[in-house]
């Protein structure tokens, strides 16, 4: 399963979105994920959905990619969507000792696991479509506010960090990927058993996991050393980040989504 996950890869299809100012598309992510979360009746959600997967088409990424991503959190939608099945009112379907599943907490259940799923969409396209040098420019470029409270060294330190994590995220999939199939070899059983014994089979897939992220982490540290790279101090970047005239598109077309949403709300 851990192969199948591909957050946090960049996919080059050339598209509008791969284009747009990353900076804009970070801005459009957190706002359209709110508005999202605002969605309140079926209509607004619905509406909602459909504007993420044109955002999906638009992108020009294949959908089995935003789908196997869906795997990994799989365990944590359905968690999530029985956790939501005993919170709501309206006519009883269901009692379990003393716990009872109404329509409105199907309809909770329902709308919760909508929403994350969504999010996920929304965050996948955001990596694809994004390498990581941009994602490190747009993040420090819009935490440069902070440097006028005197943390202008820790934005651009900052904005580092979040990136390389997002950047080892396939890397050490692989390396996950890579132990599980070794300690396979050696006779280890990681899918069967009862939940204590397959916990305990994780230990030693997570020892040499954490060794090898250590030393990942030692390599880059030198090699960032050996490239007398200092921080964010003095550095200049090759290319500017402006807006373009596709990047006012792309925004008008988000605020209708969210106006679209902001409506559906209201009128129904």
């Amino acid at each position: 399963m851990l192969k199948d996950i591909t957050f946090g890869q960049y996919y080059d299809s050339r598209s509008l979105l791969h284009r747009t100012d990353p900076r804009l598309k970070i801005f459009l992510l957190i706002l359209l994920i709110v508005f999202i979360f605002i969605a309140n009746n079926a209509f607004s959600l619905g509406f909602g959905t459909l504007s993420v997967i044109s955002v999906m088409l638009v992108s020009k990424i294949p959908f089995k990619l935003y789908l196997k991503n869906m795997k990994a959190i799989l365990p944590v939608l359905i968690f999530t969507g029985v956790i939501n099945l005993f919170y709501g009112s309206g006519e009883e379907l269901l009692s379990i000792w003393r716990l009872s599943i109404t329509t409105g907490g199907v309809y909770r259940a329902v709308f919760m696991a909508v929403r994350i799923t969504l999010l996920i969409f929304l965050s996948s396209a955001l990596t694809y479509t994004t390498t990581p040098n941009d994602l490190t420019d747009a993040i420090e470029s819009l935490l440069s506010p902070l440097k006028f409270i005197g943390l202008k060294s820790a934005v651009h330190t900052l904005a580092m960090m979040m990136t390389i994590a997002l950047r080892f995220i396939p890397t050490l999939i692989e390396e996950a990927e890579k132990i599980m199939n070794a300690q396979k070899a050696r006779g280890a059983d990681l899918e069967n058993g009862r939940l204590t014994e397959r916990v305990k089979a994780l230990i030693p897939i997570l020892i040499p996991l954490l060794v090898s992220s250590v030393r990942r982490a030692y390599e880059l540290a030198e090699a960032m050393e050996c490239r007398c790279y200092n921080g964010g101090e003095g550095r200049t970047r090759m290319k500017q980040m402006r807006m373009a005239a596709g990047d006012y598109g792309v925004l008008a077309a988000a605020l209708i989504i969210c106006g679209g949403i902001t409506a559906l709300n209201i009128l129904l």
